[in-house]
């Protein structure tokens, strides 16, 4: 019997020979001194405040460790993948040595921005009467200690803080932040490590690890490569769609947490229509099915600058005309998403006329139960309305 070649090779590698532990201080530092990033084409942060509170309470509170992080060792640079940094995602060069986190970054990035007090954590802090990490509003109470300040890089700040309130003055309260503090920076995790894998290996392990439930899309991987252009889907355009909606009250929109990139880039549609002065309008609806990933990714990075500022600004002009209205709260995306490619085609004000036609379409239409092929029926129904100003 003959016996596959890699087989054999595969036997006599352990990978698991490489794994070791580093404190959270330790990656904190590592992270601050760009000798661990992130791959370009990790999505952005999805983790909210809660998810955040809940990971700083196991590892104060949690009874058993926490699971591990998964990195790719550099050592060959040449032809590696992009990297970028920790909550800015800034481009950094790539040296020999670098850790690349295939697995991990949310928990990572939560520790580091208590670590340097982000603006983020400002509502976090640790109770000292519920024992627990909470949010605020306000000003935290005397037993409330913000997590910037408690888990801050330098220590001097919880000593200094402790010493202008009263209450945290004694003695057995100040010893009992400090032995807290020392917990959560000598709290160890396990880093399991990989050295020089490619691109497709670094993909295979990530899905591996989150059972394909969590996989980078195709969608992130597109826009991901666009970071070497000094374009980021994320912070140049994703974050502010997202934004706008969730500050007028349709946070609910986006769960799962994928929709935050899916819903903005399908409302990329009409822009693209218009910027490339493309003539082909079918399967171009404003809607997750049509999204246009592959012909947005290759646009000149000026030309995509110019589709994200169309789309925000005539988003703000659908939110503003359902407002204005008063008409009903929308129940889906698409009805945002429809009249935002409504006013990038016209975006001139609107006639008495057209204004009565565009609230009785939205009055009377439905997107329950609607094939695709209806939705984009439901989309030129609409545009119909704005070729007739």
């Amino acid at each position: 019997m003959k016996i596959n070649k890699n087989l054999l090779t595969a036997s006599k590698f352990n990978p698991t020979e490489s794994t070791q532990t580093k404190t959270i201080t330790d990656l904190c530092k590592m992270i601050e001194t760009g000798e661990i990033s992130l791959p370009v084409y990790q999505r952005d942060l999805s983790w909210t405040l809660r998810k955040c509170i809940e990971l700083l309470d196991y590892q104060l509170l949690g009874k058993a460790p926490v699971s591990p992080i998964s990195m790719n060792k550099i050592q060959n640079t040449e032809g590696s993948v992009s990297q970028i940094s920790f909550v800015s995602r800034d481009i950094c060069d790539t040296k020999t040595g670098q850790l690349s986190v295939v697995d991990g970054q949310q928990r990572l990035t939560t520790n580091y921005k208590a670590y340097m007090n982000h603006n983020d954590f400002k509502t976090i802090a640790l109770d000292l009467q519920k024992g627990y990490f909470i949010q605020y509003e306000g000003v935290p109470k005397e037993h409330q200690i913000p997590v910037g300040t408690l888990l801050n890089k330098d220590d001097q700040i919880l000593i200094d803080y402790c010493a202008g309130k009263k209450a945290l003055t004694k003695f057995e309260v100040t010893s009992a932040l400090l032995q807290i503090k020392s917990k959560i920076k000598n709290y160890s995790y396990t880093l399991n490590q990989a050295t020089d894998l490619n691109e497709e290996e670094q993909m295979k392990w990530f899905e591996v690890l989150n059972n394909a439930g969590s996989r980078v899309t195709d969608i992130q991987m597109h826009f991901a490569k666009m970071k070497n252009q000094d374009m980021d889907i994320y912070n140049d355009y994703a974050r502010e769609y997202v934004e706008q909606l969730n500050i007028n009250g349709y946070a609910g929109f986006f769960k799962p947490h994928a929709t935050n990139l899916t819903y903005p880039v399908a409302a990329l549609n009409p822009a693209y229509i218009v910027v490339t002065k493309n003539t082909k309008k079918n399967n171009y609806a404003p809607m997750a099915p049509d999204t246009k990933q592959g012909q947005l990714s290759k646009l000149e990075p000026e030309k995509l600058r110019k589709c994200f500022a169309i789309t925000l600004t005539a988003l703000d002009r659908a939110i503003t005309f359902i407002d204005a209205h008063n008409l009903k709260k929308p129940n889906r995306i698409d009805f945002i998403n429809y009249l935002l490619g409504f006013f990038v085609v016209n975006d001139k004000g609107l006639t008495e006329k057209t204004t009565s036609d565009v609230i009785k379409w939205y009055n009377e239409t439905t997107f329950t139960n609607k094939t695709n092929t209806e939705r984009r029926k439901i989309y030129e129904s609409l545009l119909h309305i704005s070729n007739n100003l």
